[in-house]
């Protein structure tokens, strides 16, 4: 895709930056914002002129319709720094794509390419410096949309607000992850927005997420919501498994998210001559292969974390325990994904994008 500037903005200036005030060794994921936002209003069925302005707070009506009816989309991006100071994003058509197919089923107008990619390079130019060197420095890009039409009548929003906002970042988890198998909870529901990148997708899962944490897990694997046979995400992320030689993960649905790092490691993974197999894995089979010592490795694959490996499982009140390896697919996959996008190493699958 081109990345060329055809966008007509308006930029104003921070008066000053507090980027020296930021201390980047000990950043707290999602928490420090760098001095610009870019904002692009809808209004009267078409998009506005997009602007870029200093970081800060803005007035809302109380009666907006994502207060009351949750019009409210997202996407998670990264940007990275190489060894010659230029800037990449990694595979941003793609977080486009989805971003529009979450707006169609939100009833939420599509944002145009030119606002999306070109916005967002206008804005990573001017904030660069927030994009630092180095393994594990990323700049975290957070593109969402928000419905801002007022009144209580429950109908979708005509008035809406596209935002970025920028974040630096480092690893997003830390320590060791233990999961447990939901047998109650569901993530999302057929003919539902489990696809959609929605708010409220995320919002539903904390009271089972903390119920989790409450018995010492990190995170919850999510399974299908008729049966809870089936193995579908991990936590806010897609999931792996790996039984001897094989990574199996579940195939996208209404249920599943389809996740850029999901898709980007299964093409990598083919590629390094792994054997890969996408289709449903039952709750029973991951069971067995714990129990017979064929589950090598559990992982999980999103923006935030890239990949992050999985210690142990819980189901029906028995723990199962992972090996330790030290050669493990998810290492091995996460250090060839990562030099990838730092430009450490050739990439042959165009996925790699100079601002």
């Amino acid at each position: 895709m081109s990345l060329q500037n055809t966008l007509e903005i308006d930029i104003v200036k921070a008066n000053s930056s507090h980027i020296d005030a930021v201390d980047f060794d000990h950043l707290t994921f999602g928490t420090v914002f760098t001095d610009h936002m870019l904002i692009c209003d809808y209004k009267d069925g078409a998009w506005e002129k997009p602007i870029i302005k200093p970081y800060e707070p803005f007035l809302i009506d109380p009666s907006s319709k994502v207060f009351h009816y949750g019009q409210a989309i997202f996407e998670g991006m990264k940007a990275y720094k190489d060894e010659n100071d230029d800037v990449w994003l990694f595979r941003p058509d793609e977080n486009l794509k989805r971003f529009n197919k979450s707006a169609l089923r939100m009833a939420m107008p599509e944002v145009p390419e030119e606002i999306f990619i070109q916005g967002l390079k206008i804005l990573l130019d001017l904030e660069r410096n927030w994009v630092k060197k180095g393994l594990g420095n990323t700049l975290y890009l957070r593109p969402f949309m928000i419905a801002t039409g007022h009144g209580v009548i429950a109908q979708p929003s005509n008035e809406y607000r596209f935002m970025i906002i920028l974040s630096p970042a480092k690893s997003y988890y830390s320590g060791e992850v233990k999961v447990i198998i939901a047998e109650h909870y569901s993530r999302a529901a057929n003919g539902g927005i489990g696809a959609a990148k929605a708010a409220g997708n995320y919002s539903a899962q904390f009271y089972p997420t903390k119920l989790a944490n409450e018995k010492g897990y990190q995170q919850i694997i999510w399974t299908d919501d008729a049966t809870h046979t089936k193995l579908e995400e991990a936590g806010t992320m897609n999931v792996f498994f790996r039984i001897n030689d094989t990574l199996y993960t579940a195939p996208t649905s209404e249920r599943i998210l389809d996740g850029i790092t999901r898709k980007s490691i299964i093409e990598l993974a083919k590629k390094e001559g792994f054997a890969v197999e996408v289709r449903s894995i039952l709750v029973q089979e991951l069971v067995d292969a714990a129990t017979n010592g064929t589950l090598k490795e559990i992982f999980g694959a999103g923006t935030a974390a890239v990949i992050s490996p999985i210690v142990s499982f819980s189901y029906q009140n028995n723990e199962y325990q992972l090996p330790k390896i030290e050669d493990s697919f998810a290492l091995q996959l996460k250090d060839k994904l990562t030099k990838i996008q730092y430009k450490l190493a050739e990439d042959t699958f165009g996925w790699t994008v100079k601002v």
